[in-house]
């Protein structure tokens, strides 16, 4: 199954389908609706799904624990309540995080942890302004941390208790997630009214006197605004602006950038060297995640309509959406 959220009506929904033919099994239906004239009606958040249950965050602050079979609420708790956090522009747009027996998610700048079982209240995290971004598990030094992009630039907590370990200071919020290098250093993000400001790299150290978080370069190269970047062999991938821009991971210098995908989103096939893009308009297009050059490889339509979600895939099956429309696409695999 497939688990998705969207606005119908006066209602917001979780939803579950048969990835296999599209087909409806269960919804949970909550009588809100959050409405902004840049994105329209709807939730946000891509719900989490963990040990046989669904946790979704809907648009107004609603947390939901649902069963992933049946759809059977086990808990609500309204977050924005709880924190007492206004909706934002945008809306709330977390994703729940699970980590061990907690669901944690943020409101904007604030996150708060939940007991997965019961849904009791664990710890409330600090306020740090406006944020779109999802708390994120990280582990630096073999210390776990939830670390979320958000005012003054990133805050990181401990997950049990919520206490602050360390913060660092660039620009302001964010929409997109951080990124760890393969050597453990941290890759963030700082927006504008206007647009993503550029990316940065930092080290993360733990010494006897406490944690250190240091710049190691700032580019220009790459600015994610809302857009997801990746990883890959020493090389960072994603939207600079509409278009596709690569960068090395050792200095932040731009290697190349091409293509015009509008806000669009994209995946990693890591072992096929792949960058599946979901352009604003719809179309799928495949791109060489190599550091040489840009190079399409593909391009097809595939939904109608402002397209702004991201895509996910599943085994052979390829699956996007947009406020409008939901379609599934079968990809061959090698060797079959």
């Amino acid at each position: 199954m497939l688990f998705t959220q969207e606005q119908r009506g006066e209602d917001e929904i979780v939803a579950a389908y048969r990835v296999s033919t599209g087909e409806p099994v269960w919804t949970h239906r909550d009588a809100v609706r959050f409405w902004e004239s840049n994105a329209g009606a709807g939730p946000r958040a891509t719900p989490t799904v963990d040990r046989g249950h669904v946790y979704a965050l809907g648009a107004t602050g609603i947390l939901n624990k649902l069963n992933s079979r049946t759809g059977e609420l086990g808990w609500s708790r309204n977050v924005a309540s709880a924190t007492k956090t206004e909706i934002p522009t945008w809306g709330f747009s977390a994703s729940p995080l699970i980590v061990d027996d907690l669901v944690i998610a943020a409101t904007a700048g604030t996150m708060a942890a939940y007991d997965a079982r019961a849904g009791d209240s664990r710890w409330i995290g600090p306020r740090r302004g406006f944020s779109y971004s999802s708390p994120h598990l990280v582990n630096i030094g073999g210390i776990p941390q939830v670390v979320l992009l958000s005012p003054p630039g990133v805050v990181s907590v401990a997950p049990r208790d919520g206490t602050v370990l360390w913060e660092y200071t660039y620009g302001g919020g964010a929409i997109v997630q951080p990124a760890v290098t393969p050597d453990g250093d941290l890759l963030i993000n700082a927006i504008a009214m206007t647009g993503g400001t550029g990316l940065r790299r930092i080290a993360v150290t733990r010494a006897p006197s406490g944690w250190t978080a240091e710049e190691r370069w700032t580019s220009t190269g790459l600015k994610p605004y809302f857009n997801d970047f990746v990883i890959h062999k020493g090389h960072a991938f994603g939207f600079d602006g509409n278009i596709l821009s690569c960068i090395d991971l050792a200095d932040g210098k731009r290697k190349w950038k091409g293509g015009r995908y509008g806000n669009g989103q994209m995946l990693l096939l890591a072992d096929q060297d792949l960058l599946l893009v979901l352009s604003e308009d719809g179309e799928l297009a495949a791109v060489g995640a190599t550091t040489d050059q840009f190079t399409q490889l593909a391009r097809i339509p595939a939904i109608e309509g402002k397209t702004w979600n991201h895509p996910a895939l599943t085994g052979d099956f390829l699956l996007v959406r947009n406020g409008q429309e939901m379609a599934a696409f079968r990809l061959p695999l090698a060797g079959r």
